[in-house]
């Protein structure tokens, strides 16, 4: 009988072990606010997250779509907002990524991280200087 609980236990970790092993920062996810959609895939290392739906579709001052206006890179001021890759992170040796995650509301380019917190909840943080801030993004299932 001890020997089949202990059976039992190595089993049921190794089965825990490989469901955290399958969770994956890789797919869609829904910004805390609901208001965008990233899609994160791996790019070469790292791990990237581009823009691919906005809630806002139409900029109410132009009647177009909106625009990337506030990048200090005048040359990227017209592009759309769907389709900017807003990060592009390389593991962080701790089970997550770290590099620039990009906000198109201010232009600004700031010391981010991202992290899974469960299969469905993606960590989102970013800093300015001693300042943090993050949110989680669910995932969204097709």
């Amino acid at each position: 009988m001890h020997s089949l609980r202990v059976t039992a236990l190595v089993l049921a970790f190794f089965m825990l072990g490989t469901a955290a092993w399958a969770a994956s920062p890789t797919g869609l996810w829904l910004t805390q606010k609901g208001d965008a959609r990233i899609h994160v895939a791996k790019c070469g290392k790292s791990l990237c997250g581009t823009i691919i739906w906005i809630k806002d579709t139409i900029d109410p001052k132009t009647g177009k779509p909106p625009v990337d206006e506030s990048n200090p890179d005048p040359a990227k001021r017209n592009r759309r907002i769907v389709g900017i890759r807003i990060f592009s992170m390389a593991p962080d040796g701790h089970g997550g990524w770290a590099g620039g995650i990009y906000n198109s509301d201010d232009g600004q380019t700031y010391a981010g991280k991202v992290s899974l917190r469960d299969a469905n909840t993606l960590q989102v943080d970013g800093c300015v200087g001693a300042i943090c801030g993050g949110e989680a993004w669910s995932r969204v299932h097709r």
